[in-house]
């Protein structure tokens, strides 16, 4: 993105200094909070979720992990300052200075959603979370820790790494989802399984 652009849009999304506590408060939810809903869904949808619902979630932390693996070394080679270390515009949420470029936080939820949206019983899931996105990334940059540009490159890095653990799917993500992760996954929680409190 230019920076010239890059810097207007920051300008026009950063809170002022006389905002309203409830509207910074909100902010703070989205941007701190929502991203917790992603683990969540992780733990309860493999606990209880069907061989349907497993997979794509399966897939879905890969690409994931992979996307951040690959958003680490981006900030490793190509170190973005965040806002408040230029610094420009307000800053209303305590960061470590670490690279901005891109945007941890929308890279997780955007992979999550991009990657459940490639399975026809996970595309509710994949577009509630495509959602709940926006307003975590607006919140970060509302609130002086990301600018513009760390959001779309968030969004490009995701897109591309679904798409890619996707197309690989046959042998990057199944092969060892049946052999090591569900084995894995029957044995410590064998006891549950047979209670019925998890499914197998």
């Amino acid at each position: 993105m230019d920076t010239t652009l890059n810097l207007a849009l920051f300008a026009q999304l950063n809170a002022a200094p006389g905002s309203d506590p409830r509207l910074l408060l909100m902010a703070e939810v989205f941007a701190v909070y929502l991203i917790w809903l992603v683990p969540a869904l992780l733990v309860i949808g493999w606990l209880r979720g069907s061989e349907r619902l497993k997979r794509p979630l399966w897939e879905a932390f890969i690409a994931t992990l992979l996307a951040l693996a690959a958003s680490w070394v981006i900030g490793w080679l190509w170190p973005t300052p965040r806002p408040f270390m230029m610094p420009v515009g307000q800053t209303f949420l305590e960061h470590a200075p670490t690279p901005a470029f891109p945007s941890n936080h929308a890279t997780i939820m955007l992979t999550m959603a991009f990657s459940l949206l490639l399975h026809a019983g996970t595309r509710r899931i994949g577009r509630y979370l495509l959602l709940l996105a926006l307003p975590v990334a607006w919140a970060r940059v509302f609130l002086g820790v990301h600018f513009p540009q760390d959001m779309l490159g968030a969004l490009v890095l995701a897109a591309a790494m679904a798409t890619l653990v996707g197309a690989s799917r046959s042998w990057l993500i199944l092969p060892f989802y049946h052999r090591v992760a569900m084995r894995l996954y029957r044995i410590l929680f064998a006891p549950l399984i047979r209670r019925g409190w998890v499914e197998r």
